[in-house]
């Protein structure tokens, strides 16, 4: 079997979704390896095509150093292979290493959508070729490669797992926004269907990640690897935003008691917040959902998602609480609230549980209006319904400040909000005394 196997001279990869993961990890690909990628959102790649990623996650010089127009262009720069983005699934066809960097999400109840991952692995197998390897990179619980998503390659290439074609897993490791921690700076975990294969897609992945990679005995070692990562996350920011809840019946500022736990060397420097984004939020219930399915009920890892599932409510009511101390009324009133991405500095809108926090507010008859100078208005408007404002207003009863943006530093909330108004700080970002409360 070992025969089979392409050298690395020989690789030609398709990078299979063009978002938050696959645009990044295709770039640097095709500084090494002649390079396509292929996305099914035709304004996606034609917007890359014109040299400009909306996600911000490359910037423009960057990918126009190694783009292509078409298929076998000479390119410019003579440094890189290149890359050519297409929609045409057809024009895969040449590659003989797909990685697949599609999302991943859960439906309304909570339960993994592997829609996408389906979809994606039916479109491959299509275009696949004997001796061909298929990465997935897409978040999952454990078993998720082998069960789900080989079957529909067997069953759409006509061809066998392990003999016609193989398979690595290599979970993403993305940090939206994050200009320092990139992916080539960031470990890679990497695995593959046999001993042989799990080497070759380790050496793969060691031609472009500069931090190195970890080599794990198996796929489901892989994914369990991955799904776990975000978990504990989750865990931890659940532990901190019960806690903040427990020191603000206590009249004790949270953040001041992190500070001086934080002197200790050991201690973990976790935060309360809102937690959403499409990974923290997302992920612990691929685990959970596994997890029950083997007949083991998760009570931990549920028990954080209800806690952080629960904070945007929360932050509302703690809002019209200190409406209510001033004196302000409630139904009626005005909150703006500032910032609506999942993080901080990026324009990912995805889960984000700002929207919780509208919501809520709505609910006690506040009329609520958002601004977010990194949020796309038409991303927003068909995400989640809301018109953001293109410069805040003024003469607010109540401001929220629910992402701490860099552009938000220095805000003067004397322009936008009443003499009475009150100011509540999600984030701790703001200087305590300008604040009535904060988590």
């Amino acid at each position: 079997m070992s025969q089979s196997l392409m050298k690395l001279s020989d690789v030609n990869i398709c990078v299979v979704g063009l978002g938050y993961v696959g645009l990044p990890l295709a770039v640097e690909f095709a500084k090494k390896f002649p390079t396509i990628g292929y996305d099914i959102n035709q304004k996606r790649v034609d917007d890359l095509n014109r040299g400009h990623d909306d996600t911000l996650e490359v910037d423009d010089e960057n990918l126009q150093s190694v783009l292509k127009l078409k298929a076998g262009d000479d390119k410019a720069n003579p440094e890189y292979p290149g890359i050519y983005l297409t929609t045409k699934l057809e024009e895969t066809r040449a590659s003989n290493v797909y990685v697949i960097t599609v999302p991943t999400p859960t439906d309304k109840h909570n339960r993994p959508d592997l829609t996408p991952l389906v979809k994606a692995s039916e479109a491959v197998g299509k275009v696949l070729s004997k001796g061909d390897i298929v990465i997935y990179e897409s978040t999952v619980y454990p078993g998720a490669t082998e069960e789900d998503c080989i079957p529909v390659i067997e069953k759409s290439a006509g061809m066998l797992f392990n003999e016609d074609f193989y398979v690595g897993y290599s979970p993403e490791r993305i940090n939206p926004g994050d200009k320092e921690h990139t992916v080539t700076k960031i470990k890679k975990v990497t695995s593959g269907s046999t001993p042989e294969v799990g080497k070759l897609v380790d050496k793969l992945y060691k031609e472009v990640i500069v931090a190195g990679t970890h080599l794990a005995p198996s796929i489901k070692v892989a994914e369990a690897a991955k799904v776990i990562e975000n978990s504990q996350r989750d865990i931890n920011i659940a532990f901190v935003n019960e806690l903040a809840k427990i020191f603000n019946l206590m009249g004790i500022d949270t953040n001041d008691v992190l500070e001086a736990a934080g002197t200790k060397w050991n201690f973990l420097p976790f935060k309360p917040g809102l937690v959403g984004g499409h990974c923290i939020g997302i992920d612990p219930y691929y685990l959970a959902q596994k997890a029950q399915e083997v007949g083991y009920h998760p009570e931990i890892i549920l028990a954080g998602r209800r806690m952080n599932d629960g904070m945007g409510a929360y932050v509302a009511s703690q809002v019209v609480k200190e409406m209510i101390n001033k004196d302000l009324p409630v139904k009626g009133s005005k909150t703006l609230v500032l910032g609506i991405t999942f993080k901080e500095n990026c324009p990912d809108i995805r889960n984000s549980r700002v929207i919780d926090v509208v919501k809520e507010l709505r609910s006690f008859g506040v009329q609520v209006d958002v601004y977010d100078p990194w949020a796309s208005p038409e991303e927003v408007k068909h995400e989640y319904g809301l018109e953001l404002l293109e410069s805040p207003a003024s003469e607010y009863d109540a401001v929220v400040l629910a992402v701490a943006h860099n552009k938000f530093f220095g805000f003067d909330f004397s322009k936008v909000s009443k003499e009475k108004a009150v100011i509540y700080d999600v984030k701790g970002f703001l200087d305590r005394d300008l604040v009535d409360g904060r988590l």
